[in-house]
């Protein structure tokens, strides 16, 4: 039988210790909350009657409850208090230092049974627990902010923590009606360590001007339906935070150099650009603490004359390639009012991207999207074709056939004898060189690359990518089209990946690498990216529906272009794609969906 604790005790009552506090009374437990002076304390108070108060505006408290849920909390200053608690929980600012010595006054403070827990993210709870002369009753108790919402709570233990003291944390989470991932005590555990990787990635992608911080976080919200951008999240975090876990992962989790903050973190942590709680980070904010962004010099002019500035006029459109992109995007085209002109190499591949289409847009009309006037109209303004002739007098080309850079090379040196000057030619590659593909032309300043992500009618990111040789021009008219056809578009420069593949595979290959050392399983590390970070899908989940295969070969290249040693693609990875285990559509990848 689990033990029945009556009495917990919080220390610290940052946002974080609050919210702890909250969580324990939410759930009849008697809560002593402490603090180092009287005006901190009153400052804890405040944030919990904040986060009440809010719940019952909002219909999720009862007045009552709330009422009853103070009751339980006994507000003190100094860790004495403390004496007759069952469990104490620590959440105060990530130095191991001010940990230390808060453990070895609890030790000294609490009774002899009582079980030391620490809400660090990315400390040794290892290093923390030998300050007591009580070690086995030292573990982890990762809570995520918003405490109350969050439903995720890692649960460290160390080599030295009691069996019994875990089994009677995770039925207490139980209790709290949270899901917890049991873990042993390693750098950002699971989901830190997946998560700052990625965000460090993405602020030198911002540091390096390759995309501005705007189109960073909508390619990473579009493109993957991710509740917050990179950049907005590190806001939302603090970089004063998030640069003490990137230094601590870095310092404990093997010298990764992903992990090594970038530059640019401690610049802006120096100079006091905190993110919300100092109301300037990647953003600018309307007061600190404020949710509300306002604009500030790198905010961009959201103008249609701007977008429009220096974009040619596009009436009609070519889309080559007869696959599943190809069909997507004449769909979308045709429902934008442009004429297509859709060429396939052969009638019969013609016919079955008619047909395709045809189908995609009554089952528009079916769910009440589409009105049957507006499908007619959309399939009367595209003509098919076999032949690239038939591109002469089109304003803009969309190519869309298999990846291989050889056979878009012979495609665009055809093009570019067949279309007549001014005509944008894009590329819908996701991993190949842009400008590998512009220079088969005599007009690479005219080639840029539009990735329009699967399915393309659905899905409202388009990646404008410009080479080193694309003109302004080019890229503004690709804009505007991505504007007209109501799709948002982000520039960004020629490199693996672009910004969405960029961010996203290195993260998906670190989950990987993360099960393949046996630290935790895959359904634990799904749900700790489900539910701590509010990720749609678990990087197992997400790479089954991908294909291990694709995922892979992305990976390489991202590698043999970047020759960072951390992402050099997982060897299980590479191991499942031989063995022909490749996610649902070879029925097996990490997880068996035979049965499914």
């Amino acid at each position: 039988m689990a033990r029945e604790f009556s009495t917990v005790g919080v220390v610290g009552l940052g946002t974080m210790g609050a919210g702890i506090v909250e969580v324990f009374a939410r759930n009849g437990i008697d809560v002593v909350a402490v603090e180092i002076s009287a005006p901190a304390l009153e400052r804890g108070r405040a944030t919990l009657k904040g986060s009440t108060d809010r719940a019952v505006a909002k219909g999720k408290l009862a007045e009552a409850d709330r009422d009853a849920l103070h009751e339980r909390v006994h507000f003190a200053v100094g860790l004495d208090a403390l004496h007759s608690v069952d469990l104490v929980i620590e959440a105060v600012p990530e130095h191991l230092d001010l940990k230390q010595r808060i453990f070895a006054e609890l030790d000294r403070v609490c009774r002899p049974e009582t079980i030391l827990a620490t809400n660090t993210s990315s400390l040794s709870v290892t290093e923390i627990s030998v300050a007591t002369s009580r070690p086995n009753q030292v573990i982890g108790i990762h809570f995520f902010n918003p405490a109350p919402v969050m439903k995720l709570v890692e649960v460290v233990r160390t080599v030295v923590t009691a069996p019994e003291v875990v089994a009677d944390v995770e039925a207490l989470c139980a209790r709290l009606g949270k899901v917890d991932v049991t873990i042993n005590d390693r750098a950002g555990f699971i989901a830190n360590a997946l998560l700052f990787g990625y965000l460090n990635h993405a602020v030198a992608m911002f540091e390096s001007h390759y995309a501005t911080r705007e189109d960073i976080d909508a390619a990473m919200k579009l493109g993957c339906g991710l509740p917050m951008g990179p950049l907005a999240l590190m806001d939302l975090i603090g970089l004063d935070t998030a640069y003490e876990i990137l230094d601590t992962m870095y310092r404990r989790g093997g010298r990764d150099r992903r992990h090594a903050p970038v530059p640019l973190l401690k610049q802006m942590v120096t100079a006091g650009l905190l993110g919300r709680k100092s109301g300037r980070g990647f953003y600018t904010y309307e007061r600190p603490g404020s949710p509300v962004v306002v604009p500030d010099e790198a905010t961009p002019l959201a103008t249609d004359a701007a977008l429009a500035d220096g974009a040619r006029a596009i009436a009609k459109v070519g889309v080559v390639g007869s696959g599943t992109m190809a069909t997507g995007i004449i769909e979308v085209f045709a429902k934008a009012g442009y004429e297509v002109v859709s060429v396939t190499c052969g009638m019969e591949k013609s016919a079955k991207v008619c047909e395709a289409v045809k189908t995609s847009l009554n089952k528009g009309v079916v769910r009440g999207k589409l009105a049957e006037a507006d499908r007619d109209a959309a399939l009367g303004r595209i003509s098919w074709s076999a032949t690239l002739d038939h591109l002469a007098d089109v304003d803009l080309v969309v190519e869309a056939v298999v990846e291989e850079l050889s056979v878009k090379k012979a495609l665009f040196a055809s093009l570019d004898e067949i279309c007549k000057p001014g005509v944008v030619l894009a590329t819908t590659t996701s991993s190949l060189p842009v400008i590998d593909v512009a220079m088969a032309t005599q007009r690479p300043a005219d080639v840029v690359g539009l990735h329009f992500f699967n399915p393309a009618p659905v899905m409202p990111l388009v990646e404008v990518v410009r080479t080193i040789r694309t003109s302004p021009e080019a890229t503004a008219t690709a804009r505007a089209v991505c504007a007209a056809l109501g799709k948002t578009g982000v520039v960004c420069g020629d490199r693996s990946g672009f910004i969405v593949n960029a961010l996203l595979f290195p993260y998906l290959n670190d989950a990987v690498k993360m099960l393949e050392a046996s630290y935790s399983t895959a359904d634990d590390i799904d749900h700790a990216m489900k539910l701590g970070c509010g990720y749609p899908m678990g990087p197992f989940e997400l790479l089954d529906v991908v294909g291990l295969d694709v995922s892979l070969a992305i990976q390489r290249e991202l590698y043999l272009e970047l020759r960072e040693p951390g992402f050099a693609p997982a060897p299980l990875l590479e191991h499942l794609v031989t063995a022909g285990y490749l996610g649902r559509k070879t029925r097996r990848g990490f997880r068996d969906h035979s049965h499914r």
